[in-house]
């Protein structure tokens, strides 16, 4: 473990930007060295303000210090940025719990069911509530799985089983400038990288957690409707947002020269498959 936090820290030092901070600062509460995971999650969401795993590292980091009321906050935010989060669904469910709520507790469990309907962990917990036995606290929970940029590059199979390579093969400029992620900012397919080249994929991926619910929010306010691609110019390129699921969320980047509407028919032909690849998993 300690070898491992070395490593970590290294990693971190050497990329602030990293999302090796959510490894770092779990390892961290696991070793019970709960000051310096704070001071990693509290620096990681500075950089990462809209990454849910960020705030569900925070929350269960309050949750081991007892400060259930910031806690709660932190994995309403996860909820918020991401409503499929169930670790942080299963911490508002402990939380409630814990003030004797047991039908919003058990609400949070349901709802994070319907997303992992093969984890025993939650139906171990729904059970034991239902016989006024407390469910396991989140730290007794395993901790979850890194976002894949963080732990493999974006060509090996990642942490959640998905082959990446696979997503926009046979497509024009499969394996650069285009990134799949879901709402949490996992990475699920391609890889992205700046100008000299560094990959930049688990950056972008992280500020991009959270920008779908947004546009929504925007488009909704203005009347729009549902938004269905979104479109930029920039001094070095141009972008496409697209959004292949309600959960899921797809960037295409090309150089300036390409036509915004060029780049909006590669744009469909990736968004469809990635719906169809997201489908078969």
């Amino acid at each position: 473990m300690a070898d491992d936090i070395r490593a970590l820290s290294a990693q971190l030092a050497q990329d602030p930007q990293s999302l090796v901070f959510l490894r770092l600062g779990e390892a961290l509460r696991r070793k019970g060295q709960l000051e310096g995971a704070l001071r990693v999650a509290m620096n990681g969401l500075e950089r990462h303000p809209h990454l849910a795993d960020a705030h569900d590292l925070y929350a269960r980091i309050l949750t081991d210090k007892h400060d259930y009321e910031r806690a709660f906050d932190e994995w309403d935010m996860a909820v918020r940025i991401a409503p499929h989060h169930t670790g942080a669904l299963k911490g508002l469910a402990f939380l409630y719990f814990k003030v004797g709520d047991l039908a919003q507790a058990e609400a949070h469990l349901e709802q994070a069911r319907k997303v992992e309907p093969d984890d025993p962990s939650i139906d171990q917990a729904i059970a034991m509530m239902r016989k006024g036995v407390t469910p396991p606290t989140p730290e007794q929970r395993a901790a979850p799985s890194p976002p894949a940029a963080a732990a493999a590059p974006a060509a090996a199979v990642s942490s959640s089983g998905f082959d990446e390579a696979r997503v926009f093969a046979g497509l024009e400029g499969a394996n650069e400038g285009l990134l799949l992620i879901d709402g949490a900012g996992r990475v699920l397919g391609g890889a992205l990288r700046d100008g000299s080249g560094a990959d930049v994929t688990d950056r972008v991926a992280a500020y991009l957690a959270g920008v779908s619910q947004e546009a929504a929010r925007t488009a909704k306010l203005l009347g729009l409707g549902a938004w269905n691609g979104l479109s930029a110019e920039g001094q070095h390129g141009n972008v496409h947002l697209a959004h292949p699921t309600p959960d899921a969320l797809l960037l295409v980047v090309r150089e300036r020269g390409m036509p915004l509407g060029r780049l909006a028919i590669l744009a469909q032909r990736a968004t469809t498959m990635a719906r169809r690849w997201l489908e078969k998993q």
